[in-house]
């Protein structure tokens, strides 16, 4: 049947017959353990201009940074996330995130939770091969009154660097940062590391700021932010493979 399928759609394009490939979606595990890529055969009208894996740092057992009064880390980088997954869907790209939920990509019978929920943060980025991976996070230190975002990458990756570089320039212009920070290289972040494709970690705000800890609970804000961090994507895949003007 699949056979003479193929045969009539390739003799009869006019019976409009398709053959579409299998999209890659992200589905909740049903015993609420995490996430996995899955395969669907919806059929799209338009064609994606590629994916882009959107990761919400920690979740589950892991809250992540404890900011001023509780605030959990966790659930902060979901909302930002589902923010810029919205906004990535706009302008036409594939957005996948690691979590949809509160929930870690691990067992609960598992001897290491966090390494096997690293682990398989970085099995979706093989799996899928994104254009780029933003993990989304925020930041904590000892002294309340240090702010601002900053964004990481691996210390050998020049595309990572690039990517850096354009979110983190749009974020100190949208959420008028005071003393902008600058980008940093690291080596010790398992999903920088590991990462087969270009990536970058966003640490949005300090939840030890008082006063940043209050912004970024904000619709606002959040949206703010994650509008910046789609801002540099985008430019940043621009400048990478820029349209070619045939006018």
């Amino acid at each position: 049947m699949v056979i003479l399928l193929l045969a009539l759609a390739y003799l009869l394009p006019g019976l409009g017959l398709r053959i579409t490939k299998d999209r890659l979606r992200t589905r909740q595990d049903t015993k609420g353990r995490g996430t996995e890529a899955a395969r669907t055969e919806e059929p799209q009208e338009t064609a994606s201009r590629g994916i882009i894996l959107v990761d919400p740092g920690h979740g589950g057992r892991d809250p992540g940074m404890i900011g001023v009064d509780g605030l959990e880390e966790k659930g902060i980088n979901l909302e930002i996330a589902q923010k810029l997954q919205r906004l990535l869907e706009e302008e036409g790209y594939e957005a996948v995130l690691t979590r949809q939920t509160d929930a870690g990509l691990y067992e609960e019978d598992a001897a290491n939770k966090k390494a096997q929920d690293l682990k398989r943060r970085c099995q979706m980025i093989e799996e899928l091969e994104p254009l780029v991976t933003v993990s989304i996070h925020q930041n904590s230190y000892q002294d309340p009154s240090v702010q601002g975002p900053q964004v990481f990458y691996y210390r050998d990756s020049r595309e990572g660097k690039k990517l850096a570089e354009a979110i983190q320039e749009q974020m100190n212009e949208a959420l008028q940062v005071a003393s902008p920070r600058q980008i940093k290289a690291n080596d010790e972040y398992y999903i920088l590391k590991h990462s087969p494709g270009t990536a970058v970690l966003v640490e949005c705000s300090f939840l030890s700021s008082p006063e940043e800890a209050a912004k970024i609970q904000t619709e606002e804000y959040q949206q703010a932010a994650a509008r910046a961090i789609c801002g540099g994507i985008l430019l940043y895949l621009e400048e990478k493979n820029p349209v070619q003007d045939n006018a």
